[in-house]
């Protein structure tokens, strides 16, 4: 992997993790369940594409 891949991956990882955090406190600002429950699972995604991205280092 080139420096200038590392530099990408290295920042997508740094997005993931932001997106994830917002929408955990999102999540857990919100009364609506439905809603609640959307939040929820745009969180895990972002969580899996981190874990996803994270495994492109090893």
């Amino acid at each position: 992997m080139t420096s200038k891949e590392l530099l990408y991956v290295e920042d997508a990882l740094g997005h993931e993790q932001f997106f994830q955090t917002k929408c955990r406190e999102t999540a857990s600002q919100l009364q609506d369940n439905a809603l609640k429950h959307c939040v929820e699972q745009m969180a895990t995604q972002h969580e899996n594409i981190f874990s996803s991205l994270y495994g492109l280092l090893n």
